[in-house]
């Protein structure tokens, strides 16, 4: 099941990233010295109790000049309505009630999505709670008090947050098609490949970037086998929100990687692999999502019996981060190799969901260990005990090892390979917990 997504909504300085911050804690996932990973402090996925949920911060938006700010606040509130199961719609106690406020509480009522309405900066719940129920007037629910600097009311404002989440969840569970998002740049034809495959236009393509306005959900059966395709080809260019493309087309992403099982990453052959290809792939990889590299406008290439392999290099060298990903070569204009796309889907949707016997995994790290003896530091060896497989949708393993420290990366990698050597796992990430067990008497 996908994890709810939670946008949060409101007039710049009203305290959305300090909120997104106390909230997602350091549940941050920063890759260090992994190139091309997304380090934007754009989302985060966060824990209440036991549920899980997609935390995404929608601030950023400084206007500078009085003339705009709506329909700056309106573009970005109606970006995180069409993404978001939950809106958390933040307002400011020391400011009070805004026009400004009122106008977006007016397009959130007419979303229908659930709204949560957050007060700010209430450092004093006695002294302030005159000023807070001034809120009610939005007309949106009850108002929940906190401070987010001062990390004081956020229980409360959490409870009533998470109870939206069953209502909004409870269809995707029971769902149990596989899930395919393709994503990409603005244009690289993300539309057009799952027209091509429908047969029908059913998402409208153009070729001005980002013509997409909303994420699609498109049921394709094929040879028997039924799947959904959610494109995500992003919104549409204004020139006041240039600055922000970038930003927006990621918050579309990640809330459509989420619910997906299979991410098709697009790359326009035509441009070549770029760093915003590589920031969005590494979305999918820190999700542990099966990959497959589609290159699109293959057709359009003027090519050579090397050009293929160099295209390969390039495209490994830039996305170095995720060798396992599986790799296509597609004209969505002409259809070539897009019938492809759906063995290699089936292949990553099997890999994702495999299991391991524990004896079979004991066995190759035994004999990997015998190959290349552990790290050691000041003397001290590190062991491996047991290894162990917990779950899937990414393979998740667990190694127990005498000292969690010496367990350095590279000797990680090396264990990982040492697996794929034996079952392959391709188009999909691997995952490992180190945990940390005492010597046997």
């Amino acid at each position: 099941m996908s994890k709810p997504v939670v946008a949060i909504v409101g007039r710049p300085n009203v305290g959305k990233s300090t909120l997104f911050n106390a909230l997602a804690g350091d549940t941050i996932a920063i890759v260090k010295d992994t190139p091309g990973v997304t380090r934007d402090r754009i989302y985060a996925d966060c824990t209440w109790l036991d549920m899980t949920f997609t935390l995404i911060d929608t601030g950023g938006i400084e206007p500078d000049s009085k003339d705009i700010i709506l329909s700056q606040m309106r573009e970005q509130a109606e970006i995180a309505i069409a993404t978001a199961d939950v809106i958390l719609f933040i307002t400011d106690v020391r400011q009070g009630l805004v026009d400004a406020d009122a106008k977006v509480a007016d397009m959130l009522r007419r979303s229908h999505k659930p709204v949560v309405l957050v007060v700010n900066k209430v450092d004093n719940f006695e002294k302030q709670m005159p000023d807070v129920y001034e809120f009610y007037n939005l007309g949106i629910g009850e108002p929940n008090p906190v401070s987010a600097a001062g990390r004081l009311g956020l229980g409360d404002m959490l409870e009533n947050l998470t109870k939206h989440f069953d209502a909004s969840m409870l269809e995707e569970e029971e769902d149990d098609r596989p899930r395919i998002a393709i994503v990409g740049k603005p244009n690289v034809g993300k539309s057009s490949i799952i027209n091509k495959i429908v047969g029908e236009n059913r998402v409208i393509v153009s070729d001005i970037a980002g013509t997409t306005r909303d994420a699609v959900d498109t049921d394709i059966v094929y040879n028997g086998k039924e799947y959904i395709f959610i494109d995500t080809a992003g919104l549409r260019r204004k020139s006041r929100i240039k600055e922000e493309l970038e930003r927006y087309s990621i918050i579309r992403t990640v809330t459509a990687v989420e619910r997906a099982d299979i991410v098709v990453m697009v790359i326009d052959a035509t441009e070549g692999v770029t760093e915003q290809d590589a920031k969005i792939a590494g979305i999918a990889h820190e999700k542990g999502k099966g990959v497959i590299i589609a290159v699109n406008k293959w057709d359009a290439i003027e090519k050579n019996d090397k050009t293929i392999y160099r295209f390969q290099e390039k495209i490994r060298e830039t996305l170095s981060y995720m060798p396992y990903a599986e790799m296509i070569f597609i004209s969505a204009k002409t259809g070539q190799r897009l019938n492809k796309l759906f063995e290699l889907i089936d292949m990553v949707i099997e890999n994702q969901s495999m299991r391991i016997a524990t004896g079979v995994l004991n066995e190759i790290m035994t004999e990997a260990v015998a190959l290349q003896q552990p790290p050691s530091d000041k003397g001290k060896r590190l062991k491996l005990y047991y290894i162990t497989q917990v779950s899937v949708k990414p393979p998740t393993f667990v190694i127990f090892v005498n000292d969690k420290e010496l367990m350095h990366f590279s000797y990680t990698r090396y264990i990982e390979n040492k697996i794929r050597e034996a079952f392959g796992f391709r188009g999909t990430s691997l995952k490992f917990i180190i945990r940390e067990r005492k010597e046997k008497q």
